[in-house]
């Protein structure tokens, strides 16, 4: 196997997986997989409390990335402050879109998702499977807006509340 081009990422920075969310890559490492040598970015989910060996050479084409400009985060926060578009089919199919939004790991689509299932006090109460979605997109949000800002997750979370809560009055 060649060494194409060598990659972006390298120990102590934070990636973003889009299945996992906000991970920290530990160190690379060489392992012995099928008889071929492999070299793999070791990320850790602090979180999670869990270690996940990636492919160096597959990590982009997984969908493996780095954090959102400030940018982009601010993108996502104006996201929420919009009014949520929840389409007319039937649950499931919405369930399964929302479930695709959050683990592609884009923001903005994660950012739609809080938007879309954001529930007010005076709103009706939400399914237990809209508040599983809800919680794994918020959860999501506020841990790559914590680590682009340099914050801690509370107060990324806080942030975040401000928003939906400024959309609300």
């Amino acid at each position: 196997m060649s060494k194409t081009k060598k990659s972006e990422f390298r120990p102590d920075d934070f990636v973003v997986y889009p299945a996992h969310g906000v991970g920290k890559i530990v160190s690379i490492e060489e392992q012995e997989v099928a008889g071929m040598k492999l070299e793999m970015f070791v990320i850790s989910f602090e979180k999670d409390k869990m270690t996940l060996r990636v492919p160096t050479a597959r990590a982009t084409e997984i969908g493996m990335r780095s954090l959102a400009s400030p940018d982009l985060v601010d993108q996502a926060l104006a996201t929420l402050k919009g009014k949520a578009r929840v389409k007319r089919a039937m649950w499931s199919r919405r369930a399964q879109e929302y479930e695709q939004k959050i683990n592609s790991g884009d923001l903005l689509a994660i950012a739609e998702v809080v938007r879309d299932l954001h529930r007010n006090d005076d709103q009706r109460e939400q399914s237990y499977s809209e508040r599983q979605l809800y919680e794994a997109a918020l959860d999501r949000l506020t841990r790559e807006v914590a680590a682009v800002a340099g914050i801690d997750a509370s107060g990324a979370q806080k942030k975040v509340d401000e928003v939906l809560l400024a959309r609300a009055a």
